[in-house]
């Protein structure tokens, strides 16, 4: 059986969906649901070729399917019936049957069912797989949140952990996303990319066992969700941004009308490392129109900070370009262990 072809007829033949008994040799169904999906909210094929099963059968009696197929007439066995048995069962009096699987597949009547079509010597029912429901884009994202909640209920470790304790895990995770991006690895980006997506879950999980300010990561999401509909009223609302500096201008506009700072330094957190926040505070001097004098003084640290500004306004990231000149370095380093220099 080809799952993909089988899937994608069934999906696409309504009308073979409802195919009533007793013609042909029977058929038999397997009926896939995504649990990241809310139960009852079923394909039209799927409702279709449910009401016109002559048995439907579910092994797991938790299935969250379940209290719903009841509720719209369809009765449910639970059951595990083998593949001889299904088979004989559509074959004998050309009958539909469904299997509503489970999470965890049915990996035992498929292989089963895979013997007896393969062998050549049984006469098989039509064997389909239809989806009842599909995942939407960001579905396993609703699999980490429940992971996670798991992880902090059950694991020893996660359960006791405060934001405090994860915040130079943080830090650690954005620096080897940073790596990855700069090194061009997109299979390590990828993996850096979900351990920077664990601490804004891990942080959202611990915020919903606060006793006085609790949030969850639903709130989190939501928050952000508005920030960015409020920031781009050119993708949203009636403005207009033809390039990427009109969009930058309503960012800016919107954004200082929602802080009402009384500085532009307000929010340029100064723990960041000192080349990124020279960057920073004189990108923020600059966009404000500000003509300020850098600051005269002896020492390395006056003479980074002229070149990290001088940097920064011509339009060069000196935080990445001192990395990538350490990169060089290294790199000389090695070679002078080896003798290769």
């Amino acid at each position: 059986m080809n799952a993909d072809a089988s899937a994608s007829a069934s999906a696409a033949d309504t009308g073979a969906a409802a195919r009533p008994e007793g013609t042909g040799t029977g058929r038999l169904v397997l009926l896939t649901t995504s649990h990241r999906v809310a139960p009852g909210l079923l394909s039209w094929p799927a409702w279709q070729v449910l009401r016109a099963a002559g048995r439907v059968l579910c092994a797991d009696a938790g299935h969250p399917q379940l209290p719903y197929l009841r509720e719209a007439g369809i009765e449910v066995e639970t059951a595990s019936p083998t593949a001889r048995e299904l088979v004989d069962h559509c074959v004998s009096g050309a009958r539909t049957a469904v299997v509503l699987t489970s999470a965890d597949g049915e990996s035992a009547l498929t292989d089963g069912l895979a013997r007896l079509a393969g062998s050549g010597r049984e006469t098989m029912p039509d064997l389909e797989l239809l989806p009842g429901s599909y995942d939407l884009p960001g579905a396993r994202l609703l699999d980490l949140v429940q992971v996670m909640d798991r992880i902090r209920a059950e694991c020893p470790w996660s359960s006791i952990r405060t934001h405090e304790d994860l915040a130079k895990y943080g830090l650690e995770e954005a620096y080897e996303m940073v790596e990855a991006i700069e090194s061009g690895d997109r299979a390590e980006l990828r993996e850096e990319l979900g351990d920077v997506l664990l601490q804004v879950v891990f942080h959202a999980r611990i915020a919903q066992d606060d006793p006085d300010e609790p949030f969850s990561v639903d709130e989190v999401a939501g928050t952000i969700v508005d920030k960015l509909i409020h920031r781009h009223p050119h993708v949203f609302g009636e403005e207009d941004a033809a390039t990427p500096e009109d969009v930058r201008a309503h960012w800016m506009r919107t954004k200082a009308e929602e802080k009402q700072r009384e500085s532009v330094t307000e929010g340029v957190p100064l723990a960041q490392p000192g080349l990124a926040l020279t960057a920073k505070l004189a990108s923020r001097a600059r966009s404000a129109g500000l003509e300020v004098a850098v600051p005269s003084g002896h020492g390395i640290g006056y003479e980074l900070l002229a070149m990290a500004i001088r940097a920064e306004a011509d339009g060069v990231d000196p935080e990445a370009a001192l990395r990538a000149a350490a990169r060089a370095y290294r790199d000389a380093v090695l070679a002078a262990e080896r003798g290769t220099a």
